[in-house]
């Protein structure tokens, strides 16, 4: 990719770059911050097309390749591409491709949420959610640069706004993950992953770049499992297997599982993030989880 520059150059880098980003803030801070090394960064050259992307070396970048080698660089456990054309057209605003960024969650504080949320947990799915937006900026950015158009869709609801009535997007990332082949809808009404479990969170971003897809996952591997099921202290998941298609109330009722996990929190921490649901049971039980643990903590 290109060459390596250090936290500090970054900073000035995102400003001259992101001058009119309302995430600029959120670049520098996840930079500096949560940086311990320094990052490879392209250098764009001009134009885009045909023209490509170009590093200082002069060497043209090539997609999708290159955009998940600088997407993993910069902080994303798994990127996925996904053909969304069989998707109704003014869900995916109809834009053909889709792509899907994940971001695992530390597993020291997945293992510590057995019987609940805790601050720690609560830290940790925001800076997932942050690093995710800056993933996203990034690869509208780079796709942006190569003649596409590109947009990324909210990682998560706003902090601090109150509980929505509808507990839905249009689009909902994790179908967008399912059809890019991360993983499956597990009995937890979660994206559940080989690699991570469900122990991750995931962004969205829709292009008109043809780039090849990945095969989609059609069905659970879920199994006879009934782990989630059996922890769960909402008691709001079905116990159904999942198939692409169906309506995530067969598998969960949403609003259960928010209320219970906002009494759970304000419980065991005193206090609430008004517009998020963080528990975490379920994915902490998941045997998938508790494999990308074991791999930690060996």
């Amino acid at each position: 990719m290109g060459p390596y520059l250090v936290p500090a150059l970054l900073k000035d880098y995102l400003q001259t770059n992101f001058s009119n980003s309302p995430i600029l803030p959120v670049l520098i801070y996840h930079f500096h911050f949560f940086t311990p090394s320094p990052i490879p960064f392209p250098h764009w050259g001009e134009g885009g097309g045909e023209g490509g992307l170009i590093n200082v070396r002069g060497t043209k970048i090539n997609m999708p390749d290159d955009l998940t080698t600088y997407l993993q660089a910069n902080g994303a456990d798994l990127v996925g591409y996904a053909n969304l054309q069989e998707i109704a057209q003014d869900l995916r605003d109809e834009f053909p491709s889709g792509m899907s960024i994940a971001v695992a969650l530390k597993p020291k504080i997945i293992s510590a949420i057995y019987e609940g949320p805790n601050q720690a947990y609560v830290e940790e799915c925001m800076r997932a959610d942050n690093l995710l937006s800056v993933l996203g900026q990034l690869a509208v950015q780079f796709l942006k640069e190569e003649g596409y158009t590109a947009k990324q869709l909210a990682t998560t609801n706003i902090i601090g706004a109150e509980y929505p009535p509808m507990l839905s997007t249009r689009l909902p990332h994790k179908t967008a993950a399912t059809r890019a082949g991360l993983g499956w809808i597990g009995k937890c009404a979660l994206l559940v992953t080989r690699e991570f479990g469900p122990a991750v969170r995931i962004t969205t971003i829709l292009t008109s770049a043809p780039i090849s897809a990945g095969s989609p996952v059609n069905t659970s591997s879920c199994g006879d499992c009934t782990v989630c099921i059996d922890v769960c202290p909402s008691r709001a998941l079905s116990g159904k297997n999942w198939q692409a298609g169906m309506p995530r109330d067969s598998l969960v009722d949403a609003f259960s599982c928010r209320n219970t996990a906002r009494e759970l929190l304000i419980k065991r921490t005193g206090t609430e993030v008004l517009g998020r649901t963080f528990c975490g049971i379920c994915i902490a039980a998941c045997p998938w989880t508790k494999k990308y643990v074991e791999r930690h903590h060996r």
